[in-house]
């Protein structure tokens, strides 16, 4: 869909349930009509396809960590198991935006039960990640608490990354998947999501989140039911334990590496960040074609199997030119530097990621 300046909006384009194209700084009609219509146009079987494979990948792990059941084959199976909850994160977010199905029914359907069996409520999350979308680094961007204030140097992130793998961290991001997003600690701000979003909306995540609690007291109980307690145990290792660990790490990570220590705020080009991934970097951090993220913001319309030829098409007009395209050893570097480079600009920190 166009808005009259033949910008996309990502459908439906409803006053408190759209996602706005962010444009700041892209000088004139950069895609014609023609092309925006061929880049979001949505192709079921591709959303389809990009299910089968996570949720094939993912279930093949659990059947052999579970078979094997021994550290040697364990092990790698939680590795690989966080990569594929991390990958069914993104699909969640791709559903928020309406981007999965044509059908807005089955892509909510498909949406909210991917999100369910991974714990977050992907109604919830679409009320607070269209503030993110429609107010980057403004004041109403919730996001701000979970990469705000960078770089703070690598004692920090160890710091972190170490809470994220104890645990601890994730009561914090399913309060914010439920809808809940951290204030600013300095500021005292916090999004009002409820403010900006349809009645539709808001009921939708009500009622999307009674479903996550339903799944999830379901899913220990079944379980048990298969193989009594070496069954929950078995849960237990490879299911709840990469969620509430390794994954915590890698949603730190990919949140930081796309708008940690940004080159400034008032274009996507500058506040957000792509990095054309790495065989390693697609599995772990940027699955489904997310770490296309400067693109995701001038045009979230664009389904992400469609993310690479809108980066391409972008590329050979220029707009590219001095934007945030980096790899991720790079923004390694500069995210987690231990002091702020003299012209870099600032946004206040905060503690309450």
């Amino acid at each position: 869909m166009t808005s009259e300046a033949g910008v996309a909006i990502a459908a439906p384009a409803l006053r408190g349930e759209e996602f706005r194209d962010d444009t700041r700084q892209v000088a004139g009609r950069v895609l014609s009509g023609a092309e925006l219509a061929e880049l979001t146009t949505l192709d079921d079987g591709a959303s389809a396809q990009a299910i089968l494979v996570t949720v094939g990948v993912l279930t093949a792990a659990l059947a052999l960590g579970a078979w094997a059941w021994t550290p040697w084959v364990v092990i790698p199976c939680v590795l690989v198991i966080a990569a594929q909850q991390h990958a069914l994160f993104v699909l969640a977010h791709d559903a928020a935006h309406y981007r999965l199905f044509r059908s807005r029914p089955v892509n909510d359907a498909v949406g909210r039960l991917i999100g369910s069996v991974a714990g977050i409520s992907m109604c919830a999350y679409r009320v607070i990640h269209r503030l993110h979308h429609n107010h980057l680094y403004g004041p109403q961007d919730p996001d701000i608490a979970l990469h705000g204030g960078y770089p703070r140097g690598k004692r920090y992130l160890l710091r972190k990354l170490a809470t994220d793998l104890s645990g601890l961290t994730a009561w914090k991001t399913y309060k914010y998947f439920f809808g809940a997003p951290a204030g600013n600690a300095d500021t005292g701000s916090r999004a009002r999501p409820l403010d900006d979003t349809s009645p539709a909306l808001r009921a939708a995540a009500l009622a999307d989140r009674r479903g996550v609690i339903a799944v999830q007291v379901g899913m220990p109980i079944v379980a048990w039911a298969f193989d009594g307690p070496d069954g929950l145990l078995r849960y237990a290792v490879l299911w709840l334990l990469p969620l509430a660990t390794l994954l915590q790490a890698l949603l730190r990570l990919r949140a930081i590496a796309e708008h940690g220590a940004p080159a400034g705020f008032d274009s996507p080009l500058v506040a957000a960040r792509t990095h054309v991934p790495t065989v390693l970097s697609r599995i772990f951090l940027f699955p489904h074609h997310v770490g296309y993220h400067i693109e995701h913001h001038l045009y979230p319309a664009v389904p992400q199997y469609r993310l690479p030829a809108l980066h391409a098409a972008l590329r050979s007009r220029g707009v590219l030119e001095g934007a945030e395209v980096e790899s991720f050893s790079r923004t390694w570097g500069r995210v987690y530097a231990d002091r702020v480079r003299a012209d870099a600009p600032t946004v206040p920190r905060t503690d309450a990621s």
